[in-house]
């Protein structure tokens, strides 16, 4: 008999690489995505600017990504996960090696679009890889493991910023955000394509209408713009939330605080290891109490955490709420890679939660310039992160609370 508490014991070879292979796809690109987190105070002071017009770079790539979700995830459907996944690392680990050698910041905010196209197709495409292998046990939990591979790439890039910016410059770390590109002789050999989109493919050649089917794949977004609509509000709270509490923190550290690269480097480690920590148990605990009520309680319990978070004055304050509040952000999340792909049906399932995701972070891309040029106004970052937290939670847990429980729900070809 299985063993339920360890349902990753009856997995095949096969099932094992294809979830890592999606959870390191997205780690990586996460990784190449908070790089330029971290090093947006030193390209500033490289190309005579202003933190907030670096902070464009951000958004661009943010604004971009529901475009790649859309190519990537349409491609995925049509053509299958697994090439489509090569395609993908290989498209961002280019644009993040090109960004070392950007000769001004248009080149690099040029760039930074490009790898947000890049960008925007990994999750959906990995996700649908992964959950239509595994199988459903634990599901849950291992929503929980592939959603905290962005934490894993953030938890790397603090590692790097705080050990190698002073050796690498923040050029050096960007070549070194070609990494990925190893990436894809593990996919090519070890990975086989998902078994869910293969049987659809065999259904869809038997009955004669594989030229009729990437129309229908297209049109079912239309036909399911009820639940795209909501999972696109959805994404937009989760955005406004996880966005809104990571990428301005190194700046705040830094300027704001007046930390050094090393310290930060350290803090930010710490703050992603209970990334880390929250996803997998929040993500475990959506199977016991449901994917809603798991992200509404996670979104609820980062409010009483906005002292430590943002009014800490020491080092070891700022560090404990910050490894609280991810906690409790990266808990929500966790529960997010489960919860969208059992809502979408099989034709759409890559380019469906995929651009419903990517289209939440196109309606908050301006988010870090906005809370840039505040905390630059009112002289503090203190209140910015303190009112985003509060607002960002609240939405999140109303938005969830009018969705509808998914658990436990067959993942098909159907």
């Amino acid at each position: 008999m299985p063993d339920k508490a360890k349902p990753w014991s009856t997995w095949t070879r096969g099932q094992r690489n294809a979830f890592l292979a999606a959870m390191l796809s997205w780690t990586l690109d996460a990784l190449d995505f908070f790089l330029l987190i971290f090093c947006m105070p030193a390209i500033a002071s490289s190309f005579r600017v202003d933190v907030g017009g670096v902070a464009e770079a951000v958004f661009l790539t943010l604004a971009l990504r529901p475009v790649g979700a859309l190519l990537f995830g349409a491609a995925a459907d049509r053509w299958g996960r697994k090439p489509t996944l090569v395609a993908n690392i290989l498209c961002y680990s280019v644009a993040e090696l090109g960004c070392a050698f950007a000769p001004s910041l248009h080149a690099l905010l040029v760039l930074r679009a490009v790898f947000g196209v890049a960008m925007g197709g990994v999750w959906g495409v990995g996700a649908a890889l992964a959950f239509e292998t595994l199988p459903s046990e634990g599901r849950g939990f291992f929503s929980g493991v592939l959603q905290e591979g962005y934490a894993i790439g953030y938890l790397l890039a603090a590692a790097a910023f705080g050990v190698g910016f002073r050796w690498l410059g923040w050029r050096g770390l960007f070549a070194l955000g070609a990494v990925p590109v190893l990436l894809v002789p593990f996919v090519l050999r070890g990975v086989s394509e998902s078994p869910v989109w293969e049987e659809r493919r065999r259904r869809l050649a038997a009955k004669c209408r594989e030229g009729e089917s990437w129309r229908e794949r297209m049109l079912a977004l239309r036909g399911h713009l009820p639940i795209f609509l909501f999972l696109v509000v959805l994404m937009t709270a989760f955005t406004s939330f996880s966005h809104g509490t990571q990428d301005i923190y190194p700046t705040f550290l830094l300027k704001g605080v007046g930390f050094t690269a090393a310290a930060v480097g350290v803090i930010g480690v710490v703050y992603n290891v209970g990334s880390l920590a929250g996803g997998m148990v929040f993500g475990s605990l959506s199977e016991r109490w449901g994917r809603r009520r798991a992200i509404i309680a996670a979104a609820l319990l980062a409010i009483p955490v906005v002292p430590l978070f943002a009014y800490g004055h020491s080092a070891l304050a700022l560090g404990a709420g910050a490894f609280l509040m991810q906690f409790m952000v990266q808990g929500a999340w966790g529960v997010v890679p489960a919860y969208l792909t059992e809502l979408s049906p099989a034709a759409v399932r890559a380019v469906l939660p995929g651009v419903a995701y990517q289209l939440g972070n196109l309606l908050t891309s301006r988010n870090l310039v906005i809370q840039t040029h505040l905390a630059e106004r009112w002289g503090s970052y203190r209140p910015v992160l303190a009112g985003t937290v509060v607002l960002a939670g609240v939405a999140l847990a109303a938005v969830t609370a009018l969705g509808r429980e998914s658990r436990g729900v067959r993942i098909g070809s159907e």
